[in-house]
């Protein structure tokens, strides 16, 4: 076999031309969205006054195994794909450990993470019909540094609703997004009718994902050609991202790798998905027996104590019914440092598989997590995101299991972006003054009260 590299590089050629719907294979699908207002399922018709139309056709897509990337979108990947699979051979020597350790690198583009596989898609559809503004949120900020990079590329206006201390945290992630010619507004703001309602609520509030949908997806249905976009949760981003997977099964085939655990950070769940999809439909045909870990934030935490239940994707209750792993549209979460990662709900196959026993899921705190995340800088060279630095310490703990048992596993990990822009977090956690915070059940207690009272659909 031959030797393998500190980094596998794929060729152009060898970069996916379809992305991979895992939802063909899935032996039950998960439940379709509801209209609040009426108890029905969604139809495209509810859907299109919000989504670009190519987009709520990919959405509700469950059947067809492959879709075409469009080659104007390929063109576009290729300034910054395929990505490296790359070797952690010196953190496998630090931890003396008998496994092999793998990460998926996304964080080799402007933008700093995997968000611009799915930013570059949005766009252009949004451009093929005709539209010349778009509206999104972002937390940690890296989905809207990706769109405003795609916007500018396609020449598309782009309104960023930045939840509130992230804005205040990486107040350059922000000068990133305004450089790409985005306008970008902390939320809760009083530029929308949800965004007043919510400030009036709870003035002290540092934002949520929740509460910036709420406003990105008011400013989109009340301006003229326009529409309104996101990076995570819905299953199209996870279509999107399934470039992840794909490449990195190309990578394994190539250099016969073969994969015990694949584990990711989840906060919507389409870097989860996207890294898993290939695999995890092999594993749900019997063809492999591979370990799915999901790993998110204790003070965030969806699928550890969440609740599998239909619930609205924004605080302030404008979008259809999701069945998901959920804490509530009404939970507010601690402004920790992992930005990208304070959202309620989980997307709903990442919901679905975990629900079936696909996907098993972890918790850490924030301390933990910057300590493996200055670790691995050390050892591997990488600044990681807060985000991506949940995988590092399930890998890492995973790894010295590995030396306590004697088993040599293999063991791949999504690092879904550069932690560059996350400065403020490491320099609280070098100082000292990073604190941690788990809710108590009565705290989740006041998000689950915020769950729709309706008849779930059978």
């Amino acid at each position: 076999m031959a030797t393998i590299p500190y980094k596998i590089y794929l060729s152009e050629d060898e970069m996916p031309r379809y992305w991979f719907n895992l939802r063909s294979k899935m032996k039950t699908l998960p439940e379709p969205f509801v209209n609040p207002a009426t108890g029905e399922y969604c139809t495209k018709e509810d859907l299109l006054p919000v989504f670009c139309e190519e987009l709520v056709d990919q959405e509700l897509n469950v059947t067809d195994e492959y879709i075409e990337i469009p080659e104007e979108i390929r063109d576009f990947y290729k300034m910054y794909r395929p990505s490296p699979l790359v070797r952690a051979y010196c953190l496998e020597k630090a931890l003396a450990t008998p496994a092999e350790i793998y990460y998926k690198y996304e964080g080799t583009n402007t933008s700093g993470s995997h968000k611009l596989n799915s930013a570059a898609a949005q766009a252009y559809y949004a451009k093929k019909q005709g539209l010349t503004c778009l509206t999104t949120e972002t937390g940690a900020g890296q989905w809207g540094t990706a769109l405003s990079m795609a916007c500018a590329y396609y020449n598309l206006d782009l309104t960023v609703y930045m939840v509130k201390v992230s804005a205040e945290q990486k107040p350059h992630r922000r000068a990133v997004m305004e450089t790409y010619g985005a306008k970008v507004i902390a939320s809760p703001s009083n530029t929308t009718a949800a965004g007043r309602k919510i400030l009036a609520e709870t003035p002290d509030t540092n934002g949520s994902l929740g509460c910036a949908i709420s406003e990105a997806i008011e400013v989109a249905v009340t301006t003229d050609n326009c529409k309104y976009v996101l990076g995570s949760v819905l299953n199209h981003v996870g279509l999107h991202q399934s470039i992840i997977g794909m490449e990195t099964k190309i990578a394994c085939d190539k250099y016969g790798i073969k994969p015990d655990i694949i584990i990711g950070c989840a906060g919507g769940g389409s870097n989860l998905l996207g890294l898993i999809a290939p695999f995890m439909a092999d594993r749900i045909q019997g063809k492999n027996d591979i370990d799915f870990v999901a790993v998110e934030p204790a003070s965030c935490p969806s699928l550890t104590r969440g609740k599998y239940a239909l619930d609205f994707g924004d605080t302030g209750k404008t979008t259809p019914l999701i069945k998901m792993y959920t804490l509530g549209s009404g939970f507010m979460p601690s402004p920790n440092h992992a930005g990208g990662l304070r959202y309620h709900g989980m997307n709903p196959i990442i919901s679905q598989l975990y629900h079936e026993g696909y996907i098993r899921a972890k918790s850490y705190v924030q301390n933990d997590v910057f300590e493996a995340a200055v670790k691995f800088a050390r050892i591997e060279g990488i600044l990681p995101a807060p985000e991506s630095s949940h995988a590092i310490k399930a890998a890492i703990d995973e790894a010295l299991a590995c030396k306590e048992s004697g088993e040599k596993k293999t063991i791949i990990f999504g690092l879904t972006g550069t932690g560059y822009f996350d400065m403020t977090a490491y320099a609280s956690y070098n100082a000292g003054t990073m604190t941690d915070y788990i809710p108590t059940d009565k705290d989740l207690q006041k998000g689950f009260d915020s769950l729709p009272k309706i008849e779930q659909k059978k």
